[in-house]
């Protein structure tokens, strides 16, 4: 087989940079909405249950969307598909600023739902084009770190204007929204202006996958289209990844929603400090995505199972132990959500990247991303109501250990791929 040369490497930074950056900056419209929650609590009355139902249109419509995106970016290329996403979600952001009632923050965020939901499949499908499969792992380890390093980000930046008074402080909680609009807009011009779909975009000559045939990055035709979603929806490895990804999910959005509430409740911080404090998740959990993938690539040959079965488990353990280290203080409870965002990012930046772009291959990446990340969106969908049903009858511990059983079934999931994409060396 020929080694395909690498391409400019100029070129390569510039798509990893551009479709980073469009990802961290999606959650600047995303994450802002948890840390306004206690605040619309206290000006309109609205309950737990009621912000539950606005997360949860949130995530009906981000669910369906993965679907149906996926399928548009490896149809028409993921540069006008997220492009108009990310318009959509800033829309939706700045319609949020003007809101005070319950039904205007469901519509607009079944709107902002839809606009977010064009990130993943259609940057993961950028990258599958522009990077071989062999460095993937390593590659897609550093560009996953978009959404934990854009989550913490949004979680200060959204604190910082729903909570400081140095400017515009009679808009109070609605600079929450129209500050991180006016960041996203600048991004959708940069991602709108910088990005290519493919290689041959920019003249230079595509790379072929070396399981996809001839011709795998160029736009694929109807009947193409139909052989790689049965192609994509043959591989038992997608419904293995996507269960799993229907647990990680709901687990990981119960904490980038609910932590603010759960620490200014059960922990009785301010606004300020649990908004704070809430984004170590995130920060901390920068690392578990590079762990996951270094572990991926350099210990267990490139196959993604393993290393996310064994982080699953220990999602459980520190889970178990959370409720009891919280009760020791500050600093035990910023420790151990610490370790959960490392634990519970490194699977699933692994499984929802690197290991969909190897079950989709480079034609249908974005379908495999978006089938992946719309089954986990099934576990977003479910997590609001279900964390404010659990912590108004049982109390915020009994959350935790609830997702002790999601992380223990996640991590046996994958445990059943252990050795998929294992490659056999031939005899010298």
């Amino acid at each position: 087989m020929t080694t395909h040369p690498l391409l400019p490497k100029p070129w390569r930074n510039r798509i990893f940079a551009v479709t980073w950056i469009s990802y961290a900056g999606l959650y600047f419209c995303r994450k802002n909405f948890s840390v306004v929650m206690p605040l619309l609590m206290d000006e309109y009355g609205f309950t737990k249950t009621d912000l539950a139902w606005v997360l949860t249109g949130y995530s009906l419509i981000y669910m369906l969307g993965q679907f149906v995106n996926g399928l548009l970016s490896d149809r028409f290329g993921p540069r006008i598909i997220v492009a108009t996403g990310i318009l959509i979600s800033v829309f939706s952001n700045v319609a949020m600023g003007f809101g005070a009632s319950l039904f205007l923050f469901i519509f607009m965020m079944w709107s902002n739902g839809y606009g977010q939901s064009t990130g993943w499949p259609g940057l993961i499908k950028n990258m599958s084009t522009w990077f071989r499969h062999q460095e993937r792992g390593v590659v897609m380890a550093w560009w996953c770190t978009c959404y934990v390093v854009g989550g913490f980000l949004a979680t200060i930046f959204a604190t910082y204007w729903a909570t400081n008074e140095m400017f515009f402080a009679d808009l109070g909680w609605r600079r929450a929204f129209w500050a991180p609009a006016l960041v996203l807009t600048v991004i959708a011009g940069i991602y709108a202006l910088y990005t290519r779909n493919r290689p041959s975009d920019a003249g230079l000559p595509d790379l072929p996958e070396e399981d996809a045939g001839e011709g795998a990055s160029s736009p694929i035709s109807s009947t193409e289209r139909r052989s790689v979603l049965q192609e994509v929806l043959s591989d038992s490895a997608l419904w293995v990844t996507g269960m799993m990804y229907f647990f990680t999910k709901m687990t990981r959005y119960a904490f980038l929603f609910w932590l603010p509430l759960y620490m200014t409740e059960a922990l009785d911080y301010t606004e300020s400090a649990a908004g704070y404090t809430s984004s170590v998740y995130e920060i901390v959990g920068f690392f578990g995505v590079l762990m996951a993938g270094y572990a991926s690539d350099k210990l267990f040959q490139a196959r993604r199972f393993p290393v996310g079965a064994l982080m699953l488990y220990g999602l459980a353990l520190i889970l178990l132990l959370h409720p009891t280290l919280a009760e020791l203080g500050a600093v035990a409870n910023i420790i151990s959500i610490g370790i959960i965002g490392i634990m519970t990012f490194g699977p699933d930046a692994l499984m929802s990247g690197a290991a969909a772009m190897d079950i989709g291959n480079q034609r249908g990446a974005a379908t495999a991303a978006g089938l992946i990340n719309g089954m986990g969106s099934c576990g977003q969908l479910i997590s609001p109501l279900l964390v404010a049903y659990v912590a108004d009858h049982f109390g915020w511990d009994s959350m935790f250990y609830l997702f002790v059983v999601f992380a223990i079934i996640s991590g046996t999931l994958l445990a059943t791929k252990w050795n998929y994409g294992k490659r056999v060396v031939p005899a010298s």
